[in-house]
């Protein structure tokens, strides 16, 4: 029986994302306008792989390299190995600071391999992508919203991993605050406890629906009114606080902000900070007044998801975008 035949190379960009957004743990996502691009094509043989920016130092990693971990097991489903195999990754989203890079990386192999490979996306729908994607990462959050771009809700039901996509309005920055030395994902998530009171379980789940009509339904131009609802939407007590010790200056970051009438959480499972802001200037006022020393930006919400390019020799063909379904 003849394996699937591949296509020549092909190019996939994707956003980093902040999962959580403060009480929607597991659940949120948000799409943010800084981005991995990799390129992948089929060689004869062998495996290469070059990485510039950010996780430089991975290009060693030969087949335990994430994105290639994610390629094979794409591939693997799509009923064959390519003979040989050839990537390059330029990174600019920070590994192990709460923005997405593993999932950005998984959704990035998944997809290059799908796209690689002749009739993928007949063979592996969208939905599939979905649930292979947030099978590698452990849960769907930040997958989702690196497919779909914007704001996410994702959860797994009998059916697997699902996700909706909604377009938050555009008056609100989402600023992000980068921590200056990585934390593991399964450190912060080693200091969850198992169980938790019913009364703090309830209140994050009202202001989860809170935090999703703050980001998505029109409070008319009285930015105040809108930022003061997004402080008390972003109120969290399910992770934040048992993860305060492992992070303390994350959290002491975060109760600063708070305090001074700034929408802030930790992202994802941090150590950086989302905070929402007005505008560029309530940025540059808050970073004055308060003197932070992290790397911070203001950034746009991602709104159209991972995109591909099918890259054939002397033409770089069309983006075909991956962000306008929902598994």
């Amino acid at each position: 029986m003849n394996g699937p035949a591949f296509t020549r190379k092909v190019r996939v960009q994707v956003p980093a994302t902040s999962a959580n957004l403060g009480p929607g743990f597991d659940c949120l996502g948000l799409a943010l306008s800084l981005h991995d691009v990799i390129e992948a094509w089929i060689e004869p043989g062998g495996l290469s792989i070059g990485v510039s920016g950010e996780g430089a130092g991975t290009a060693d990693a030969g087949e335990a390299h994430l994105v290639v971990r994610a390629m094979r097991a794409t591939f693997k489903i799509l009923d064959g190995q390519p003979p040989g195999l050839a990537l390059r990754c330029r990174n600019q989203i920070p590994h192990g600071r709460g923005l997405g890079s593993s999932a950005a990386a998984i959704v990035s192999g998944v997809l290059a391999a799908r796209a690689l490979t002749e009739d993928g996306e007949a063979r592996l729908p969208d939905a599939a992508v979905l649930a292979l994607a947030a099978e590698f990462e452990g849960h769907p959050d930040n997958v989702a919203a690196c497919l779909l771009g914007g704001l996410t809700v994702a959860w797994t039901g009998a059916d697997g991993p699902r996700a909706v996509k909604l377009s938050p309005l555009p008056a609100i920055v989402p600023a992000v605050f980068i921590a200056p030395e990585p934390l593991s994902t399964e450190h912060a998530r080693g200091v969850l406890p198992d169980v938790v009171p019913h009364a703090d379980a309830a209140a994050n789940a009202g202001r989860s629906a809170l935090l999703i009509a703050a980001l998505t339904s029109d409070f008319g131009r009285d930015l105040d009114v809108r930022l003061g609802t997004l402080l008390a939407a972003t109120e969290d007590r399910l992770h934040q606080p048992y993860r305060a010790a492992v992070m303390p200056e994350t959290a002491g970051l975060v109760g600063r902000l708070r305090a001074a009438g700034v929408p802030a959480v930790v992202s994802g499972a941090g150590p950086s900070v989302l905070a929402f802001l007005a505008s560029q200037d309530a940025l540059d006022s808050t970073l004055r007044d308060m003197g932070i020393g992290w790397d911070i930006s203001a950034l746009d919400v991602d709104r159209q998801g991972a995109s591909i390019q099918s890259v054939t020799p002397g033409s770089e063909g069309g983006t075909v975008p991956q962000g306008g379904t929902s598994p």
